[in-house]
């Protein structure tokens, strides 16, 4: 590993300690560390370009995904509040990760018809209600063979798993779990 290439993994790993010893205070719902660590490593066996995160809240799960991801990659973010997006700018920033990432400030569900990009990786941990609904609207958006990533919601799971558009697993975390699919 370059001496620059472990330096910004340092910078990274201590801004995402940062941000969980903060949501433990202040009560963030981040991913968290031990999701984290299947986001992670999902993200690493996936190689992706492209890709998208709905939900940003403060920078937490797009600084380990670009973590993962080398500087020709490019992650788009997607935040409905002002003030986490520029808190999230402002901790991506000082996690000096090598890809371009481009928050985007507003509602995903105006903003995904908007996206101009295909993706083959998506991170879906917004508002659990409209998990299917975004799903939808990125549906062609995903390159065959995307990964999506998501906690779990009974509508979002019935589709990933029984549409036929996808292969999903259910990966057990704590008492809690996360949906891995592929788009096929």
């Amino acid at each position: 590993m370059k001496m620059s290439s472990a330096l910004s993994l340092a910078k990274a790993d201590k801004v995402l300690a940062e941000i969980e010893e903060a949501a433990k205070h202040d009560f963030l719902p981040i991913v968290g560390p031990v999701k984290g660590k299947i986001l992670a490593r999902t993200v690493r066996d996936a190689k992706p370009h492209r890709v998208l995160e709905v939900g940003t809240l403060i920078g937490y799960s797009a600084i380990l995904i670009g973590n993962e991801l080398g500087k020709n990659a490019v992650i788009t973010t997607i935040e409905i509040h002002p003030d986490e997006a520029k808190l999230a700018k402002t901790n991506i920033k000082r996690a000096g990760i090598p890809p371009k990432i481009n928050v985007v400030v507003g509602d995903a569900i105006k903003i995904i018809p908007t996206l101009k990009d295909c993706y083959d990786a998506v991170f879906i941990d917004a508002e659990k209600t409209e998990y299917y609904e975004y799903l939808r609207l990125m549906e062609d958006k995903l390159l065959k063979g995307a990964v999506i990533f998501a906690d779990q919601m009974w509508d979002y799971l019935d589709y990933v798993r029984n549409s036929g558009k996808y292969r999903s697993r259910y990966v057990q975390v704590g008492e809690d779990g996360v949906e891995i699919s592929f788009k096929l």
